[in-house]
């Protein structure tokens, strides 16, 4: 069996950080050398993406089972985005090992449902999976710039994304899409209220992929959960706020 690409630096406790949809690690270089002075951070490529190889069938219940196979026997996870949906359910399976949770713009349910308008369009998400089988560079470069919608510095982290985008391999195609049915039709809302575990939700309050009531929502269902807003930011955070990110999850370690 082929292993996942992780790079793992720095001392301390161990924090694990995963990705988003079509990402790659490469994307958390911004705040990687801070948190490494402060934790012993793995940084995990999710299969058929960065340098891990693809892994059959690439639902979101085999990518848990595969990070299971590979997290420290007590660590701290932090995912961002679809990342973070993968770092739920493995908070809840793992609660020996999973000490505290960092999700980052992350929602428990990505499309808008009638009884959930804390959703992307699912007329979207369905043109990404149709456009994505046409033309892939074009359909990231959207899905990209999306990420950066209502961004202080739009521009500016947009340049940096592509770039740490474009740094490795192309994300293997059946992936991108196994990874949007995921997106597509994923809901773990009744699944939240089972955390126990210290959670710090961290949120863009211009991000238009997870709508920002979407941590609002989960704050109100996680009694042990702080909630950080970052203004004028869109879907990554730790681009645009590198150093308040760092300090945020500084803090959450210490005092959580």
């Amino acid at each position: 069996m082929m292993q996942l690409h992780i790079e793992t630096v720095g001392q301390g406790p161990d924090l694990v950080l995963l990705h988003g949809w079509a990402m790659h690690s490469g994307i958390w270089s911004s705040v990687r050398e801070q948190l490494s002075q402060q934790f012993r951070l793995h940084l995990v490529d999710l299969p058929g993406h960065g340098l891990s190889p693809a892994r059959e069938p690439g639902t979101l219940d085999h990518l848990v089972d595969i990070i299971t196979e590979i997290l420290p026997e007590r660590c701290i996870l932090g995912g961002w985005s679809l990342g973070g949906q993968i770092a739920i359910e493995l908070a809840l399976r793992e609660r020996e090992r999973v000490q505290k949770l960092v999700l980052i713009s992350t929602t428990p349910c990505f499309a808008k449902r009638d009884d959930w308008e804390s959703g992307m369009e699912r007329k979207l998400l369905q043109l990404f999976l149709e456009n994505l089988k046409l033309n892939y560079a074009t359909t990231i470069n959207r899905f990209l710039t999306l990420q950066m919608s209502g961004d202080r510095d739009a521009s500016k982290i947009l340049s940096q994304l592509r770039k740490h985008f474009f740094q490795r391999a192309e994300p293997d195609p059946g992936a991108l899409e196994k990874g949007l049915k995921i997106l597509q039709h994923s809901d773990l809302r009744d699944r939240i209220s089972a955390i126990r575990q210290p959670v710090l939700l961290l949120h863009g309050e211009n991000d238009v992929i997870t709508h920002p009531a979407a941590a609002d929502w989960m704050h109100q269902q996680l009694p042990q959960s702080q909630r950080v807003m970052f203004p004028h930011c869109g879907h990554a955070p730790f681009l645009s706020y590198p150093e308040q990110f760092v300090t945020c999850l500084n803090e959450f370690r210490t005092h959580a």
